[in-house]
């Protein structure tokens, strides 16, 4: 049997380590937003602490599904009125921590689904 890896127009996560992430193999050491559509830019605030709600309505500008919400090296989550401009439009939000977060965001992207990943490093 001869297998074929999944192709996928989107950028993907190709490595990560303490205080960095690969995306199709640059090295990225801050806080940052990436889009199965293409979407890629600075998040901001680099610790869990920092996040705003202003943070997650920059999501709820993007043409996605889910957001899926990578929060740092354990899992930690926003408090509600932080997300309230994602539940408004009805995209859906998964919390995790970062690592998982990359892992699930190539799995869906390889779907071909519409998701964007929020990841704190």
């Amino acid at each position: 049997m001869k297998f074929v890896p999944d192709t996928t127009q989107a950028s993907s996560v190709t490595g990560y380590g303490p205080g960095w992430i690969a995306i199709n193999g640059e090295r990225v050491s801050s806080s940052f937003v990436i889009s199965t559509l293409g979407d890629r830019f600075s998040w901001g605030g680099s610790a869990f602490e920092e996040l705003k709600a202003s943070h997650f309505e920059r999501l709820a500008e993007l043409d996605v599904e889910l957001v899926i919400f990578g929060s740092g090296q354990r899992i930690r989550f926003p408090a509600p009125e932080m997300v309230q401009a994602l539940y408004s439009k009805r995209i859906g939000l998964e919390t995790m921590d970062t690592q998982a977060a990359c892992r699930t965001y190539n799995f869906l992207a390889g779907e071909g689904r519409k998701v964007a990943a929020a990841l704190l490093l």
